[in-house]
């Protein structure tokens, strides 16, 4: 099954280098300066066509200390006649201190397989997207209603709650720690998004994944 030009073009709009220097600069009470980097995996890890990115982000005080490692497939669901469904689906990396750095090392990710990555139930976003007149996209993924998107780390039960808008240069991020047993946020954008600007862009290393 041949890539959409859709699902190219998200995953075109992903893979980069981002921050939100003038979000944080503007309310920093609020807002970390955060460095984001979403990398296109370069081996094959689902049967499936589909584009693969590794994720992970750090504090602009730490950029030596990346966190929230995870990786994102990029797939399209047939529907008769319709146009193809675009969702992102989550996984975690069984061994996540094996990929630690990955974003500004890529040649880590050399060494991913299959075997390494764990699937996320509940973490599965469905994607609209909209044409602009420009010929580019605007893209918004969320969670279906009533979704739940927990994982256990060291032995406990964690939730998120997950989102993105994304354009040509720009990202917006909806992500939020969610406590499973009450519902509130506890981190992430809890007064509104964080606002990403490109500031490097990876969608070249893309060419040679789409089939």
């Amino acid at each position: 099954m041949t890539l959409t030009s859709e699902l190219i073009a998200l995953g075109q709009y992903l893979a980069g280098e981002f921050d939100n220097r003038e979000q944080a600069i503007a309310d920093p009470a609020w807002y970390v300066h955060l460095h984001l980097w979403q990398r296109p995996v370069p081996v094959q890890l689902f049967s499936e066509p589909s584009l693969t990115l590794f994720a992970e982000q750090a504090n602009i005080l730490h950029l030596d200390r990346p966190y929230r490692p995870r990786i994102m497939q990029l797939r399209q669901l047939l529907n008769g006649d319709s146009p193809p469904q675009l969702e992102v689906q989550y996984f975690m990396l069984k061994d996540p201190n094996q990929y630690r750095g990955a974003g500004r090392q890529p040649h880590l990710l050399q060494q991913l397989n299959p075997a390494q990555v764990e699937l996320l139930p509940g973490c599965t976003l469905t994607v609209s997207q909209k044409r602009l007149t420009d010929g580019t996209y605007h893209f918004a993924a969320s969670l279906p209603s009533g979704a739940r998107c927990c994982f256990l780390y060291q032995g406990e039960t964690r939730q998120v709650d997950l989102g993105f808008e994304a354009s040509p240069t720009e990202l917006f991020s909806f992500d939020k720690g969610i406590d499973p047993n009450t519902g509130k946020a506890l981190w992430g954008a809890i007064l509104g998004p964080f606002h990403f600007t490109k500031r490097h862009d990876f969608s070249g290393e893309l060419v040679g994944l789409v089939r």
